[in-house]
């Protein structure tokens, strides 16, 4: 399994930019969520595979510790540089680490969260590493968005069209010793059920709304690690079909700033 860590933390190397400036921060709601199931506001709090921190800093002025894991030298840097320019919180740090082997105590943290990153992680070795540092009460949460965001119907079907060329050539030009593996979303609640670590678990839907020029929408789709692994490879068609689908992006946004709904899902267990 140790190829397949490696590799799945090379998917994201080269475009933690890109992706920072594009990507949805994480939405309030997530706080309100995780605090009704703890009945209180945590103390501290543990983001794993937190890449840039844009679930990370979401807890910056609740929690009176947080930590943010992430193994990828290239996110995390950037996650760094924005805790440096917020003035270095005392209350907040970056840890290179992976999800199964957490450099935190026992019975540490009141919330784990894994924002957009748990379908990277081998899920039974990391549930067992998050109910070990879970005190006894406290919530793990694992969340995502949907892909596309919502918008219009025929841009929709771009994307998606966009995206499944880019993932096919992907995993046609890496060799298969470089493959990533992505375990599926869908089985993140049963995961979380059949580790038996977990006395409640259950999925929460929740959607949010951010405003969303052409550029961003179109860098949204190419901040995903497929599209950027199928370019990187040298994939003329995936460049070619990223250039079509941000004219046509263009169009649609006219110039014009829109709303984009992103709907996300949250699958949690309480300890």
């Amino acid at each position: 399994m140790e190829h397949i860590r490696k590799n799945n933390v090379e998917r994201f190397a080269g475009f933690g930019e890109l992706y920072d400036r594009s990507r949805p921060s994480a939405p309030e709601e997530v706080v309100r969520i995780l605090e009704t199931y703890l009945q209180e506001t945590p103390r501290r709090v543990a983001d794993v595979g937190c890449g840039t921190g844009l679930s990370t800093f979401l807890w910056l002025d609740r929690a009176q510790q947080i930590v943010g894991i992430e193994p990828g030298a290239g996110m995390r840097g950037i996650a760094e540089a924005k805790w440096e320019a917020a003035g270095r919180p005392g209350q907040l740090e970056f840890r290179e680490g992976y999800s199964d082997a957490l450099d935190l105590e026992d019975g540490w943290a009141d919330v784990v969260t894994c924002s957009q990153s748990f379908h990277w992680m081998n899920p039974q070795p990391s549930l067992a590493e998050f109910a070990r540092v879970l005190r006894p009460g406290g919530v793990f949460a694992a969340y995502d968005c949907d892909w596309p965001p919502v918008l219009n119907a025929d841009i929709e079907a771009a994307y998606a069209e966009f995206a499944a060329l880019a993932d096919r050539r992907a995993a046609e030009l890496a060799p298969e010793e470089q493959q990533a593996h992505k375990w599926p979303k869908e089985d993140h609640l049963r995961q979380i059920r059949e580790s038996g670590l977990f006395r409640y678990t259950r999925e929460v839907l929740f959607h949010n709304r951010e405003v969303c020029d052409a550029e961003r929408y179109t860098n949204i789709a190419l901040s995903q690690g497929g599209m950027q692994s199928a370019i990187k490879r040298g994939a003329e068609d995936v460049a070619a079909q990223a250039e079509a689908f941000g004219r046509a992006v263009d169009t649609f946004f006219a110039g014009k700033e829109r709303d984009v709904l992103f709907s996300y899902r949250m699958r949690l267990g309480v300890k």
